[in-house]
């Protein structure tokens, strides 16, 4: 029991250090980053994308090398990937040095979630599955309500916080490898071929999750200066809409609780039509700022939940490679994340703050089409 509370909690911090800190704090510091280095929406947005991307590239590696590097050896290079890249960020004296830190911290985020939940398959008992890679899943929540919070305590430039998470992911890589159990567990998992992408059920996951990954980057790479903009935020306040956007995302570590209660197909629909509503309530003028600080923590919440929905959704399609069965999902979520960061700044630019949050709505929306078939609702199965 105490190995698999270990397990589980460092499973949380690193997922926190390179999702919450490595990926999504470019969100909250994007506004003194973008003035620090003149940076324009669109070459953010470009940027931002460089770190979907390069997630991209890292599920791929971590498919590929977790039958030789085992579930210890990846989850330990994508702690000192993500930290490196930390580095390069909070040194950074031009756009091209950012963006080659940002899309490092993105290629470790990239191989964390594969060997944590093969992991999890290869060490925890089956019955705690669901609940175990749900709190992992939330790792993501509990890094954005982090970087928020030394946000307002540390009341620093962009280049001291980017230290201290360098930092706090030192320690956190070394827990990792500390808290996996032997990578020798993990060489008799089947090769990955991409010949097992043709399952039945695959494209409407890969569609669905393709299509929430482009809408979301409205909050996640634009959230900050949303605020500021549309709501004259001070860096203080958007400060604390991130604490609660991260805090209401950590109901995310329930999402085995609502999936077998309610199914993965209910919860999958219920949080993107959530996550499309948010955005649509955000577009328009005059909405008081107590509901646009709700509007984003009811945004992070419905984030977490339906990237856990994802994540058993492509697991159960992928029962015996549950690394590969989470990293399809996760995969093809960020590389709507890279489509979707230049897209909603292209438009913001040209068009306007609300066209770009009317149209990311959209994209999310049109995200729920697709769900689970029925053999997949998780109380039949």
């Amino acid at each position: 029991m105490k190995r698999d509370i270990n397990l589980v909690s460092a499973g949380f911090a690193l997922t926190a250090l390179t999702y919450g800190l490595g990926r999504f704090a470019y969100g909250l510091l994007l506004p003194e980053i973008r003035n620090d280095l003149a940076l324009t929406v669109s070459s953010a947005g470009w940027i931002g994308g460089s770190s979907f991307a390069a997630y991209c590239i890292g599920v791929l590696i971590a498919f590929i090398t977790l039958t030789r590097l085992g579930d210890r050896g990846v989850a330990a290079l994508a702690g000192i990937t993500a930290t490196v890249g930390l580095i390069l960020i909070a040194t950074a004296s031009s756009a091209w040095v950012l963006g080659t830190g940002i899309a490092l911290a993105g290629f470790g985020t990239g191989l964390t979630s594969p060997p944590l939940a093969a992991a999890v398959s290869h060490h925890i008992d089956a019955q705690a599955h669901s609940i175990s890679n749900g709190v992992i899943n939330a790792g993501t929540a509990g890094g954005i309500a982090l970087s928020g919070i030394f946000v307002v305590i540390v009341d620093s430039n962009w280049r001291t916080l980017y230290t201290l998470f360098a930092g706090i992911g030192v320690a956190v890589s070394v827990w990792a490898v500390l808290a996996l159990p032997s990578s020798r567990h993990a060489v008799a998992a089947r090769p990955f071929t991409f010949k097992s992408l043709g399952r039945a059920g695959v494209a409407g996951l890969c569609a669905s999750a393709f299509l929430m990954g482009a809408g979301s980057t409205a909050v996640w790479t634009f959230g900050a200066d949303l605020l500021q903009q549309r709501f004259e935020f001070n860096s203080q306040e958007v400060a604390y809409a991130w604490i609660g956007l991260g805090t209401a995302a950590t109901l995310g570590a329930s999402t085995g609780l609502l999936t077998n209660r309610f199914g993965v197909a209910f919860v999958h629909r219920a949080s993107l039509l959530a996550m499309a509503l948010t955005l649509c309530a955000l577009a328009f003028y005059g909405l008081p700022t107590a509901l646009a600080f709700a509007g984003m923590a009811v945004f992070g919440a419905a984030y977490i939940v339906s990237t856990g929905a994802f994540l058993l959704w492509g697991i159960a399609l992928y029962p015996s490679r549950p690394d590969i069965g989470l990293g399809i999902p996760f995969l093809t979520m960020a590389v709507g994340q890279t489509v979707g960061a230049p897209a909603y700044g292209f438009v913001w630019d040209h068009a306007g703050v609300t066209p770009a949050l009317l149209g990311a709505a959209s994209v999310i929306a049109l995200g729920a089409f697709w769900r689970p078939a029925h053999r997949l609702l998780a109380h039949d199965t």
